[in-house]
């Protein structure tokens, strides 16, 4: 999603307010959203990590795979296809993570105090100094946006 909105915004120059109204919910992307949230291709990437005894592909798969969960339970317009290819069915949550219409602000409240929360508790349990830059590289995307524009979603232009 990040190649598609950076090409989109900064190569071809699409306004961003058009990436977001309509490319993100057009068909092409929708597909490709449909490709990269789906539970059988994320569950069966795992199952082969698992079976090749492959740590960091078992990581990444298992990643991959919460974040499709997490996503199941956080959009509701922008709803993903995660039992494609055998369905395109979508669940609709009655939360998002960036609609206020959809309880996007509690949210966005939630998910912020949830970083800060988990990158304190991972430095102050992390003791190498390397570790900890690790995590706080990590949190840096999700909590610059909103210092930088003093909302929780201003950088993606959903808020």
């Amino acid at each position: 999603m990040f190649a598609l909105v950076l090409w989109s915004i900064r190569v071809l120059n699409v306004p961003e307010h058009e990436v977001f109204s309509k490319l993100f919910f057009s068909e092409n992307w929708q597909a490709v959203f449909a490709v990269d949230h789906s539970f059988f291709i994320w569950g069966g990437l795992l199952a082969l990590a698992i079976w090749r005894k492959q740590f960091i592909l078992r990581a990444f798969a298992g990643a991959g795979l919460l974040h499709a969960l997490a996503d199941l339970l956080t959009h509701h317009d922008d709803a993903r296809r995660q039992f494609w290819p055998v369905s395109d069915w979508v669940f609709r949550s009655p939360v998002s993570y960036w609609d206020a219409r959809f309880y996007g602000n509690v949210f966005g409240m939630f998910e912020v105090a949830l970083v800060v929360t988990l990158t304190a508790l991972l430095c102050w349990r992390l003791s190498r100094w390397r570790e900890r830059l690790l995590v706080l590289a990590v949190a840096t995307p999700v909590l610059i946006p909103v210092l930088l524009t003093g909302s929780l979603h201003g950088l993606h232009g959903m808020g």
